[in-house]
């Protein structure tokens, strides 16, 4: 039987530091302390070759339950629907109307930090009400 690991995930993207900043705002994560020797980020950044800097960055749950986010760079644009997103829980235990109000002041917070908000699907008997939204370079996730 295989042991629990823990569990990173990553995104491809065109701006790995502003897409990590957006999820550090939409989460409550915290951007990880440098490497040791570095002040900065900024002074790690600029240690490396030419062709490699920008080209990650990450953030972490300051609390330590939630996964790392990783994000790198890619030369390639996003063109299709992702096949993997993050459901942000924050209308849990709550139904009708009050769930609504929820999904909406928060979908209102985050499409002010860059978030572009895609379709409300209302509950229909099996599943409770969500908002799919977009983050800050496109990738579709779910206010739940």
């Amino acid at each position: 039987m295989a042991s629990v690991r823990q569990v990173q995930v990553t995104f491809d993207c065109a701006d790995p530091e502003r897409v990590a900043r957006f999820w550090c705002e939409v989460l409550g994560y915290v951007v990880p302390q440098p490497p040791p020797g570095f002040e900065d980020w900024d002074a790690f950044n600029s240690a490396l070759p030419p062709e490699r800097q920008g080209s990650a960055f990450a953030c972490v749950d300051p609390s330590g339950a939630g996964p790392r986010l990783f994000f790198q760079r890619v030369p390639e644009g996003k063109v299709v629907k992702n096949r993997v997103h993050l459901d942000v829980r924050v209308g849990l235990g709550l139904v009708g109307d009050e769930r609504l109000a929820a999904l909406e002041a928060e979908g209102d917070r985050l499409t002010a930090l860059g978030a572009k908000r895609v379709e409300l699907l209302r509950a229909d008997g099996f599943n409770e009400s969500c908002l799919v939204m977009q983050d800050v370079e496109g990738n579709e996730f779910c206010l739940d």
